[in-house]
């Protein structure tokens, strides 16, 4: 795997069920069900295990094409299966993973993946009937194989559609990238400003030997301590950190620091500092405990969490709102990405026009800014 296909993996997975992406759609899923294409944890394989309908797949898989006629049995070029995706989370996709993981001689031939974006909550029919894009053309498929597509397409989606040739099965379907929030969505509230589903990243961290950092900011409570960034056992006289970029600038007004399920292996410390000032200062940490604390300080960007020496956590939450920068920086990414179509239905052709914009003067009036 390459170093651009490493990077985009590590990025927030879109189609996650945990940001409550979901299957709206499918011609056809007689074998296997569409929805496992996103279930969370790898695909596995039981040999023997059959139901009425055969060997029970873990992933998605279609029932075999057939032709018009004993002189013509074959499907025609044109003939495939599709699914269509609602992300949990829109935003600019950078990558995505085709895993054919266990379907050896049922994969497909071939596949590809487009996207669109459809605001609001339209039904299935709407999104079927939306203006598609490809970002991943019709590529060879093998049996047994994660294949990992870096996307480069600088727009803000919010559904996928994943087409196969001409039938089979596909385990896994991630979509990585980076979340866009609407403005509109987060004007006037108190959030987490750390999590995934608004634009958190967990950015760097000094240790993943156990499990990523990733976990920290993830949707809901973890449930065991896998679920949690956990580093080794230091030997020295360091102490482990992660640090993440908030979904834009913004005043934190609390913090949890979650020790769910780390009963042995808890930090004794922890503390919150932004890039510039100590937000929570170093504190005792009790084991298997959702310590909360109320916090004030200035507006920051990114913010890091230390722990001493070493140890787990199952989750953080920095809680807090937006600056009037920070909101007026998450409009113009969000604006800046939108499809041209979009843009101009929300502010007509001349500000759309002129994207990308630099200052959201022009468009405060859609986000109340």
């Amino acid at each position: 795997m390459s170093d651009s296909q490493q990077a985009f993996t590590e990025l927030v997975d879109l189609a996650s069920r945990a940001l409550g992406a979901g299957v709206i759609a499918t011609n056809e899923d007689t074998f296997a069900d569409a929805e496992n294409l996103l279930v969370a944890a790898p695909a596995e394989f039981r040999p023997h295990t059959f139901g009425h309908k055969g060997q029970i797949m873990d992933g998605w898989e279609s029932r075999r094409r057939r032709g018009i006629s004993a002189e013509q049995p074959h499907p025609t070029d044109e003939d495939h299966d599709w699914v269509i995706v609602r992300l949990g989370a829109a935003g600019l996709v950078r990558g995505v993973v085709v895993d054919t993981a266990h379907f050896t001689g049922n994969h497909p031939e071939t596949a590809s993946v487009q996207a669109a974006s459809v605001p609001g909550h339209p039904s299935p029919a709407e999104v079927a009937a939306a203006r598609w894009t490809e970002i991943v053309p019709r590529t060879p498929l093998r049996g047994d194989t994660a294949h990992t597509f870096p996307v480069t397409d600088p727009v803000r989606y919010t559904h996928v559609r994943l087409n196969i040739w001409p039938d089979g099965g596909v385990a896994r379907l991630r979509v990585h990238g980076e979340v866009l929030p609407d403005p509109r969505d987060l004007v006037g509230l108190t959030f987490d400003l750390a999590a995934q589903e608004y634009g958190g990243v967990a950015e760097d961290a000094s240790d993943r030997y156990y499990s990523s950092p990733h976990h920290l900011n993830a949707p809901g409570r973890a449930t065991v301590m896998g679920d949690g960034w956990e580093t080794r056992r230091r030997r020295d006289k360091g102490h482990d950190w992660v640090r993440l970029a908030l979904a834009g600038e913004g005043e934190v007004l609390a913090v949890e620091v979650d020790t769910s399920c780390f009963v042995a292996n808890a930090p004794g410390w922890a503390e919150l500092v932004g890039l510039e000032a100590v937000l929570l200062p170093r504190t005792r940490l009790q084991p298997d405990t959702r310590h909360r604390y109320r916090l004030s300080g200035p507006a920051v960007t990114h913010v890091r969490v230390n722990v001493y020496p070493d140890g787990g956590l199952a989750r953080l939450r920095v809680v807090g709102r937006l600056t009037p920068s920070g909101l007026d920086a998450v409009a113009l990414r969000w604006f800046n990405a939108l499809p041209v179509e979009e843009a101009r239905g929300l502010v007509g052709q001349e500000v759309a026009g002129a994207r990308p914009l630099r200052d959201a003067g022009a468009i405060r009036g859609l986000y109340g800014g």
